[in-house]
C-alpha cells in the first residue's frame, strides 16, 4: 500500500466508524486534519507501583494478572460496560471500559500484562478507566519492557463526550507508520538557521515522542510553521487586492471648501493619516486600510474627508455602523461638520431597518439614483434591495462588531471599492500583525487640544459599602453644576438578566445585581434626585424612541441617562461630565475604556466611577483597576491581552484566521510572529507565486482552506 499524505481521506486509514466519529466531533476529513489536532499535554506511565500502594489521582503503571472480566448494559444510558478485576498478589483493582465489549476477548482470566492509567475511585474501590495495557506471555521480559516505557510520554488530546483522548491516540498510531513525505513550509536555510526540525519529524515527535525532551523542539517547529503559513497567507491576500484595479478618486474643490471651513487645526496625526488615505484613493489598487484611534481622536473627521475626496468624482461612500443610535448620531455629526453649504450637495442619507416604510423607500431611492453621495446605515445597507449607483468607498465603523461576511456583502455592492475600517478599540501590535496582516494599519494617537481629561476611580462597595451612597452624591453634585451624567448597567432588568449588548463577563453568587430598571428605580426614589430629569435607554426600545432619547440628552433636556452599553460608541455629548458604571467587573477592559470615553469630551473635566463588589486580587477586579490606572487605550489593549489571552481579544469575526492558531499564542509568540512576517515578506518578494517554495504553497492550501481563505479575503 503506498504511503499516505496529509490529503489522504481518513476512512481508508483509520476505518469508516472512527473516521465518521472524528468528522462529527471535530470536522476532520483527512490525515492532515487528524495530525493538526495536537496533544494538549503529555502524561507518563509512572513507576511500577504495587496495587495496595496506589495513590488516587496519580498516573501509574502496574504489572498484574486478570482475575475476571464481564460485560453488562449501562444503567440509564445506551451502551455496555466492560469491568475487569486484576491483581498483583498484594491487592486488587478494577478496570472499566465503556462501549468496548470486544475487550473481553483479550482480558481473559489468567492473562498477565502491564496496565497504565490514572487512579480513580468508585464506591470505595480503586479503578482505572480506559487504561493503556499490554498483555504478554513472558513476565520477566514484560517487566523490563514496562521499565523502558516508564518515561515515554503519553499524548493527551483535546476530546469530546463522544471521542475520547485514547481513541484519537489510537487513530494517530494507525496513521503515523504509513505517513509519507510532509510538505515543509520553511525554507531550508531558514530552518537550519533557527535549528528547527523537518516537517515530518516534527509531526511524529509531537504525536509519538520517545523521550520527553523531543516534545519542545517539535512544538517550536510547528509553531513557526503556523506563524509563517498565516503571515504568508495574509500577505498573499494583500497581493490579490493589489492585483485589482481601482477607480482613482482624486481630491478637488469639495475637500478644499471643507478644509477651509474647519473651525480648528487638524492634529499632526489626523494630517498624516489623512494624507496616507488621500494617496491610497488615487492608487492603482483599492485601499484596504484600518485606522485605529482613541475615542474622540478624529477618526470620523478622517473618514469624512475621504468621503469628500470620493464624492468629487461622483462616487458614493457607505458607512456601516453597528447600532441605530450610532448610525443616527453619525448622520447628524456628518451633516453638522459639512455645514449648510456642503450638506445639500452630498445629501447625507440614513438607511436603517427600523425606519418607516415610506422613509426607507425614499432613502433607498436617493441611494440607488446616486443623489446621496454619503450613506450611513446599519445592517439595512446589506439587504439585497439596497443598491448603489457608484459605490467608491466602504467605511466600517467599530469593525469588531461585524463579521467578515457582512463586510464582504457591502463591499460587493461596488466595483472594487476602497475600504476604510475604523476602530476605537486599540489593537495590540501582535494582534494587528496576526489578524489584520493584510490591511495597512494607521494610528491616530494624539488627541485634539482643549480637553480637560478624565479622572477614574474604583468604588469597591463590597469592602466599603458607604461609597455607594457617595457615588450618587457625586452625580447629584455634577448635575447641580449644570452638567449631565451616564449610568451604565450590564442588563436591562437584573431580575431577568435581559442584557441587550455585549457585557456580563462574569458573575458571582450573592452580589447585588443592577439593570437599567433597578438603577432607574433607585434614582427615582433618591431624595437628591427629586428635581433631576432621569431617562432610560436600551437596545430593545424602538429605534425612533432611542433616537429621541439620545437627541434629548444631547440637547440637555435630560440630566441623567440610565442605559445599557448601547451608549458605548458614537454618543457625543460634550456637556456630559460623569460616567457611573455599575457592576463594572462584568465588562471587559476595552469596553470599560470605550464607555469612559463618553465623558470628558469637551472643556469640562470627566469623572468615571467604576462600581464593583468583586474581591481584591480576582481577575474581575484586576480588569477594573487596570482601567482606573490609565486612560491610554493602547496601554490598556496590551493589559487586556495579558489578562484575557487572545482567544477573547480576537473575537469571532476573525474565525477563519483564528482556526489557524493551534499552537501559536499571539502574546507569548510576538517575536516569533515578527520573524515569520519578515521571512514571509522576503519569500513573497522573491517568489510571489511560490513556484520555488512548493512546501509553503502546499501548507497554505492545506492549512488555510477555502473557508479560511474566504474569511481572509473578507477582512
Amino acid at each position: 500500500m503506498p504511503p499516505h499524505t496529509l490529503d489522504t481521506p481518513l476512512g481508508p486509514t483509520v476505518g469508516e466508524t472512527a473516521s465518521k466519529a472524528l468528522k462529527r466531533a471535530f470536522g476532520m476529513l483527512t490525515v492532515g486534519d487528524l495530525l493538526a489536532h495536537y496533544p494538549r499535554r503529555y502524561a507518563q506511565r509512572g513507576e511500577l507501583t504495587p496495587i495496595d500502594a496506589l495513590p488516587v489521582g496519580e498516573l501509574v503503571t502496574i504489572v498484574a494478572e486478570v482475575r475476571s472480566a464481564s460485560v453488562r448494559q449501562m444503567r440509564g444510558r445506551r451502551g455496555d460496560l466492560v469491568e475487569a478485576v486484576i491483581s498483583d498478589g498484594r491487592g486488587t483493582l478494577s478496570l472499566t471500559f465503556f462501549g468496548q465489549a470486544w475487550r473481553l476477548k483479550e482480558l481473559r482470566a489468567g492473562r498477565q500484562g502491564t496496565f497504565s492509567g490514572k487512579v480513580g475511585e468508585y464506591r470505595g474501590q480503586k479503578q482505572l478507566t480506559h487504561p493503556d495495557y499490554e498483555l504478554f506471555d513472558d513476565e520477566g521480559a514484560a517487566r523490563m519492557n514496562a521499565e523502558a516505557l516508564r518515561n515515554v510520554p503519553i499524548p493527551i488530546y483535546p476530546a469530546t463526550s463522544t471521542v475520547a483522548s485514547w481513541q484519537i491516540k489510537r487513530c494517530v498510531d494507525q496513521v503515523l507508520p504509513g505517513l509519507g513525505d510532509v510538505p515543509d513550509p520553511l525554507p531550508d536555510e531558514f530552518r537550519r538557521r533557527h535549528g528547527l526540525l523537518g516537517a515530518r519529524t516534527a509531526l511524529v515527535r509531537l504525536h509519538a515522542p520517545e523521550f520527553p525532551d523531543q516534545v519542545a523542539p517539535a512544538r517550536e517547529t510547528l509553531r513557526m510553521h503556523e506563524a509563517l503559513v498565516l503571515q504568508a497567507a495574509l500577505l498573499q491576500q494583500r497581493q490579490l487586492v493589489r492585483m485589482m484595479s481601482a477607480t482613482a478618486r482624486p481630491a478637488g474643490a469639495l475637500l478644499e471648501r471643507f478644509d477651509d471651513a474647519l473651525p480648528f487645526e487638524r492634529t499632526s496625526d489626523q494630517v498624516a493619516v489623512g494624507d496616507r488615505i488621500s494617496a491610497d484613493l488615487v492608487g492603482a489598487w483599492p485601499m484596504n486600510r484600518l485606522v485605529q484611534g482613541e475615542v474622540g481622536s478624529g477618526k470620523t473627521l478622517v473618514a469624512l474627508r475621504a468621503m469628500l475626496q470620493v464624492a468629487q468624482s461622483g462616487g458614493q461612500s457607505a458607512l456601516i455602523a453597528p447600532t441605530e443610535v450610532l448610525a443616527s448620531q453619525h448622520v447628524r455629526s456628518i451633516a453638522r461638520m459639512l455645514g449648510p453649504a456642503l450638506s445639500p450637495e452630498l445629501m447625507p442619507t440614513l438607511l436603517t431597518g427600523q425606519m418607516g416604510a415610506a422613509d426607507r423607500r425614499k432613502a433607498a431611492l436617493r441611494v440607488a439614483s446616486g443623489q446621496a453621495l454619503i450613506v450611513v446605515g446599519t445592517h439595512a445597507l446589506l439587504s439585497e434591495s439596497t443598491t448603489f449607483a457608484d459605490l467608491g468607498l466602504v467605511v466600517v465603523d467599530e469593525q469588531h462588531r461585524f463579521g467578515v461576511d457582512q463586510r464582504e456583502t457591502l463591499r460587493a455592492k461596488g466595483a472594487a471599492p476602497h475600504v476604510l475600517v475604523l476602530t476605537a478599540t486599540p489593537i495590540p501590535r501582535t494582534v494587528a500583525m496576526t489578524v489584520f496582516g493584510d490591511l495597512d494599519v494607521s494610528t491616530i494617537r494624539t488627541l485634539p487640544g482643549g480637553r480637560a481629561g478624565i479622572s477614574s476611580f474604583v468604588a469597591p462597595v463590597g469592602e466599603k459599602p458607604a461609597w455607594f451612597a457617595r457615588v450618587w452624591e457625586r452625580v447629584a453634585e455634577e448635575v447641580a453644576l449644570g452638567r449631565q451624567a451616564f449610568v451604565v448597567c450590564p442588563a436591562i432588568d437584573a431580575a431577568t438578566d435581559s442584557g441587550d449588548e455585549e457585557s456580563a463577563e462574569g458573575d458571582e453568587p450573592g452580589r447585588t445585581r443592577w439593570g437599567v430598571v433597578q438603577a432607574a428605580a433607585l434614582l427615582e426614589a433618591h431624595p437628591a434626585f427629586a428635581d433631576v430629569r432621569v431617562e432610560i435607554l436600551h437596545g430593545k426600545m424602538p429605534g425612533d424612541e432611542k433616537d429621541a432619547v439620545m437627541q434629548a440628552f444631547a440637547r440637555g433636556d435630560i440630566d441623567v441617562l440610565v442605559a445599557t452599553t448601547v451608549v458605548e460608541v458614537g454618543v457625543d455629548v460634550p456637556n456630559a461630565s460623569t460616567m457611573v458604571i455599575l457592576e463594572a467587573d462584568r465588562f471587559g477592559v476595552s469596553q470599560l475604556h470605550q464607555l469612559r470615553g463618553r465623558v470628558g469630551r469637551g472643556s469640562i473635566p470627566g469623572l468615571c466611577l467604576l462600581v464593583t463588589e468583586s474581591d481584591p486580587g480576582t481577575p474581575a477586579r484586576q480588569r477594573v483597576e487596570a482601567v482606573a490606572a490609565t486612560t491610554d487605550g493602547f496601554d490598556l489593549a496590551e493589559v487586556d491581552l495579558e489578562l484575557r489571552g487572545e482567544g477573547d481579544v480576537l473575537g469571532d469575526a476573525q474565525s477563519g484566521v483564528r482556526s489557524s492558531l493551534r499552537l501559536l499564542r499571539v502574546v507569548a509568540d510576538a517575536d516569533l510572529i515578527a520573524e515569520a512576517r519578515a521571512e514571509a515578506e522576503r519569500v513573497l518578494d522573491e517568489d510571489p507565486a511560490l513556484e520555488h517554495h512548493p512546501g509553503l504553497a502546499a501548507s497554505i492550501a492545506g492549512r488555510v482552506g477555502q473557508q479560511e481563505r474566504a474569511a481572509l479575503a473578507k477582512n
